[in-house]
This record gives structure tokens, sequence and C-alpha cells, in this order.
């Protein structure tokens, strides 16, 4: 089994100390890092610690107290990017299609084939990966964009939207030699050697409304 690159801890949620134990030897079997807890409310309790740490979740849907469901919508109400393969003795179809549209990668039925579950760690882990290099992007163009003075975000602002320097001096009432400058200046923080670059950055973070004739500039 392929291990995924940066983010391979699977957590186990289950009430069940056998499913627990044999799903624990199955996925470090794998080649994976295991972090196993016996009702939702300790992995939440677990997860309020500053190191948790990031992966995947395996969980089972019919707890006492918490349910599966129920500490899918509280993860997903926290913002918590963290990929869920749903497990269950009892499932149903509603139950199925309301866990996938929120976002769960699986919903596997008792007693789980080793090799669908492993193929859906895998899956969940690659998506971790995916979310967590999406926001590390993220904070990396916030981090440039904090460099900026508010002048410099106003010229960027409107040169995503495709004005010419001309027109940016004359929507903020300077010159056109002050704007090169300006914009120089904003490509330099940002990082980026074109205007297509800047687009697609300043895409990310919802500036600009950039025309498709820019983004190929």
């Amino acid at each position: 089994m392929k291990q995924s690159g940066r983010c391979s801890t699977v957590f186990l949620v289950d009430d069940d100390p056998s499913v627990r134990k044999a799903l624990t030897r199955l996925i470090k079997a794998a080649g994976y890092q295991v972090e196993a807890f016996a009702s939702a409310r300790d992995f939440l309790e677990w997860r309020n610690r500053p190191d948790r740490g990031s992966g995947c979740l395996i969980l089972d849907v019919r707890m006492p107290g918490l349910s599966g469901l129920d500490l899918q919508q509280q993860l997903l109400a926290n913002h918590a990017q963290l990929p869920i393969i749903f497990i269950t003795g009892h499932g149903d179809i509603p139950m199925s299609v309301k866990a996938m549209k929120h976002g769960a990668v699986d919903f596997l039925p008792k007693p789980i084939k080793d090799t669908d579950l492993l193929k859906a760690v895998e899956q969940a882990l690659a998506r971790a990966d995916h979310d967590l290099a999406e926001r590390e992007e993220l904070e990396d163009i916030q981090r440039r964009l904090e460099s900026l003075t508010r002048r410099e975000r106003e010229v960027l602002a409107l040169v995503v939207k495709g004005l010419l320097n001309k027109q940016i001096a004359f929507e903020l009432g300077t010159v056109e030699k002050t704007v090169k400058v300006h914009r120089a200046r904003v490509m330099e923080k940002m990082e980026v050697q074109s205007l297509a670059e800047l687009v697609r950055i300043a895409e990310r973070v919802g500036i600009g409304n950039a025309s498709p004739a820019q983004k190929n500039q």
C-alpha cells in the first residue's frame, strides 16, 4: 500500500474495542500511523490539543452519545478539513447520501473488506495532502498581501481588473509614473514575474475580476 506524503496519520473512532484493535492492526501494517478513540467526545478533546496533527478520520456512524454524523457536523462547523471514511453495521442509503453530501470520502459497511478500507484510506490521505497544500498556499499569498501598503493594495486590485496604468492613475488621482512605481513594488512583494501569475494568485484570495485575455498574458 502506497503511503501518503505529508499526512500519514489515520484517526479511528469506534466504540467497539474489537473493531478498533483489528482496524488499528490493519492500518499500521499498511504503513500508517494510527490514533484510536473509543468515542467522538474523546476525539474532540484530543483535537483541541495544539499538536493535534492532520490526516484522515475513520468514523463509526452509530455510537453512544455523539454519533459519527454529529461529529462530522461539528467538524464542518469548526472548518476542520479532515477527510472522513464512515464505517457502519447499520447504514442505510439516506444516511450514506447525507454523509457523502457533506464531504465524506467513503461509506463502508461492516464487516469491512481490508482492500476497500485501505483504498479509501489512501484516497482520504491524498485529499488531506491536497487540502494542506491549498491551505499553505493561501497562507503564503496572505503573507505577501500583508506586506503591501494600502496604496499598493489599491493598485493591485485595479491591475487585476485589467486597467492600464493611466486608467489606474485617473482612478486614484495620481500620475502614471507613480502608478508604475507602485505596480513594480506589487510585483516584487507578491513574488510574481508576470501579470498572468499576479491575476491567478489574486483570484485565489478573491481580489479582482480578471478577464480571460488577462489570464493568458
